[in-house]
């Protein structure tokens, strides 16, 4: 991809137009992160670059982007331009083309508003943002409160760099995200999940929870995980604090290889807690809250936008996760449903850093747990499909479908995986047997 990138400034270049890295790419690069992408920036227009390239996309035409496909790798190409009078936030209504020093002005904060030729090994930097990543410090570009009314999002963003670059506030801009934290209530749900996202999904995750939490946002996007604060444990289980505390321990234990939808679960899996707190015979309970967080869970998920599948994934975890150790006393048909589960690795890691966010720390029982299913499951592949389905079942009973269906041929499922029952003509018999009226 790189030698593409570069390969493309040459081309405007002999055109005679200028054309730099811009961005992300370029502070990547200054870091010694091998960037994920190259946007480039160039004072040829839109319709310049569409003659030049065989394979363009107007991706931001209006706003001066061209996505460009060469050698079947994607760049952005985009006009060096002005911005003004943005009216919802996020999108201005006037752009203007411009140069490269006045582009750079435009950008969010100076670490992401340098410049780079590959051809000269020129560092271009009217923002002294060069200096701040020196100083490991995130400050925005000009005014800040412009920065942040142009585009709330920028608040968002402005923690994940402080939290994934592991940088300081410049104090202005500081100053800046405490003032506009309400702004986040008017970014869409959309943009919030993709940042949250990226967020959590980086090892910096909790002082990016914290972080939000100080500036006063998470009040405001996530007042379900705000209102685990103060809601006290059992101090001998839970030597490590508060309901917010001991999620924000789990989050750290995260594995950076870990799926979304476990990270997520992790961070959800206990937000019952605040509203099933409860004190009987002097201990402090929480009946009923692996449900309760399910529940909340799809709401969070739902209002964030994320896909039904999703958020079934990660309400099923949310549910479950207090009923592993059942599987201990389940017969073994029983076991091998929840073994072959297909969610049921990511409910087991759930649980693994739901027991390393505890203190004291016991992971005794989930290496016994993870062993059984070890051992189970190097038995068997595959689990054979049921010798009566529910219609089979409602029709051999002259029945109608409902819950009792599930219950019977739950029944017949687990004796014929324990072997109980041999085939399906003994399904058949078994079923008028015992369940016919």
């Amino acid at each position: 991809m790189k030698p593409s990138s570069i390969q493309i400034i040459k081309d405007l270049h002999t055109k005679g137009y200028q054309a730099l890295w811009a961005g992300g790419c370029v502070r990547d690069m200054l870091l010694g992160v091998e960037p994920k992408d190259f946007d480039i920036v160039t004072d040829a227009t839109p319709e310049v670059v569409e003659s030049l390239f065989d394979k363009t996309i107007p991706i931001g035409k209006q706003f001066g982007i061209i996505k460009v496909i060469y050698n079947e790798y994607e760049f952005e190409i985009a006009t060096f331009r002005k911005e003004s009078d943005y009216k919802d936030g996020r999108r201005p209504s006037v752009v203007e083309f411009t140069d490269a020093y006045e582009d750079a002005h435009r950008r969010d904060f100076t670490i992401n508003g340098m410049f780079y030729n590959p051809i000269t090994d020129e560092v271009i930097d009217h923002v002294n943002g060069q200096r701040d990543l020196d100083l490991k410090v995130l400050e925005f570009i000009g005014d800040p409160n412009q920065r942040i009314q142009e585009d709330h999002l920028r608040i968002l963003r402005a923690i994940r760099f402080k939290n994934t670059y592991g940088l300081t506030y410049n104090p202005s801009s500081y100053q800046a995200l405490l003032q506009n934290a309400n702004l986040v209530t008017k970014i869409t749900p959309e943009r919030v999940q993709l940042e949250l996202n990226k967020m959590l999904s980086h090892s910096s995750r909790v002082g990016s929870i914290n972080n939000m939490e100080d500036l006063g946002i998470l009040k405001y996007l996530l007042p379900e995980i705000q209102s685990l604060k103060g809601v006290g444990q059992s101090p001998t289980t839970h030597a490590e604090g508060d309901v917010y505390a001991h999620t924000l321990e789990c989050l750290k234990q995260v594995e950076d290889n870990s799926k979304l939808s476990v990270i997520w679960a992790t961070f959800l899996h206990d937000v019952g807690k605040s509203i099933t707190y409860t004190i009987q015979q002097d201990k402090i309970t929480f009946p009923g809250h692996a449900s309760a967080s399910a529940d909340l869970a799809e709401q969070i998920l739902t209002r964030l936008r994320f896909p039904k599948k999703f958020i079934q994934h990660v309400e099923w975890l949310c549910a479950q996760h207090m009923s592993l150790y059942q599987i201990f006393d389940m017969t073994e048909a029983r076991q091998k449903h929840w073994f072959l589960h297909p969610w049921f690795l990511d409910l087991l890691e759930v649980h693994k850093y739901d027991t390393m966010g505890q203190q004291p720390q016991d992971l005794s029982r989930y290496h016994e747990l993870h062993d059984l299913y070890s051992k189970t499951v190097s038995k068997i592949k595959v689990l054979p499909k049921p010798f009566l389905d529910g219609s089979q079942i409602t029709k051999l009973l002259s029945i109608k479908p409902g819950p009792q269906v599930g219950v019977i041929k739950s029944e017949l499922y687990d004796l014929q995986l324990e072997g109980a029952l041999k085939s399906k003509k003994e399904a058949q018999s078994y079923l008028l047997k015992n369940f016919s009226s």
